[in-house]
């Protein structure tokens, strides 16, 4: 594939095809960001005293819970750029359902299959629960930040007009939104040399950094962090990062109210994420000191 920077879209999406069978970008992609996840995971573990195995022999249960969330969620939301996609789609052609390398998985499903993954993980090997969630995050990032290029092969989640003659990505016209409020398939008005916003990128970017962020941070405040604070920095901060480009660089998404659905989700990922590190910081310590006051 072609580097984004270049703001040439790369070739199709299909990777290998030996005619009786396609391998495509999406999920190679996909499944490196897995194995990345699943080995920083394992690292983390292992960096704090805790058997690295459990990661191993337990992560296909977290992937396949993660991408049948992720996948439900896309099947029931209501997509806004004129795909047709969807549940009023896939209603009506259910075997879709199980196409996921044609693209179409949401995060934030991702996350809660994946959330009931460790948390069964947690309790067959009675573990620390959050303790793991905080050995998890970081490889989550990780693996968003390599999993959004599979949007790119899929010439999906891209914004609108740059405006620029050089920074953007083009898109074929077949892979084009249109809706109610736009029309990117007009292609006088968006010749096929338009670049377009590359949402995925901003996202990948941004969650590079906060994998980056959470090592540091396991790291300088390890003596200091309680179980639960890295997955409470990991919530506060995708969802500030995704909240700013979906608002900002997603004229098609799915809207709610007056806002994208993913916003109104990343909002309530900001609130669990600041809930959990003041429970730790704030109310945990008083209830500590109140329960060693108390007579034998």
């Amino acid at each position: 594939m072609r580097l984004i920077i270049t703001g040439i879209m790369g070739g199709p999406d299909v990777a290998i095809n030996l005619g009786f069978i396609q391998i495509h970008w999406y999920g190679i992609i996909l499944t490196f960001g897995m194995i990345m996840a699943t080995y920083i995971t394992a690292l983390e573990a292992k960096r704090n005293g805790q058997n690295p195995n459990i990661v191993w022999d337990g992560v296909l249960i977290v992937i396949i819970l993660g991408l049948v969330g992720a996948r439900l969620y896309h099947v029931f939301s209501s997509p806004n750029d004129g795909s047709g996609s969807g549940w009023a789609y896939y209603r009506q052609n259910p075997l879709q359902i199980f196409a996921i390398w044609q693209g179409g998985l949401g995060i934030y499903g991702g996350l809660i299959g994946g959330i009931i993954g460790i948390v069964y993980i947690a309790w067959r090997h009675k573990l620390r629960l959050f303790q793991w969630f905080d050995f998890a995050v970081p490889g989550v990032a990780l693996a968003q930040s390599i999993g959004r290029w599979g949007n790119y092969a899929n010439q999906e989640l891209y914004g609108g007009p740059t405006g620029s003659s050089w920074w953007g990505i083009t898109i074929d016209a077949a892979h084009r939104a249109k809706t109610g409020k736009i029309n990117f398939t007009n292609l006088q008005k968006y010749p096929l040399d338009t670049r377009f916003h590359p949402t995925f990128f901003y996202e990948s970017t941004w969650d590079f950094a906060g994998f980056l962020l959470l090592m540091w941070a396991a790291r300088r405040f390890q003596h200091v962090l309680h179980d639960g604070d890295l997955a409470g920095l990991y919530f506060i901060w995708y969802g500030i990062g995704r909240a700013w480009t979906e608002q900002l660089f997603r004229p098609d998404a799915w809207i709610i109210g007056v806002l994208p659905t993913a916003v109104w989700e990343s909002i309530i990922a900001f609130i669990l994420g600041w809930a959990v590190i003041a429970f730790n910081h704030l109310i945990y310590p008083k209830m500590k000191l109140t329960r060693k006051m108390l007579p034998a």
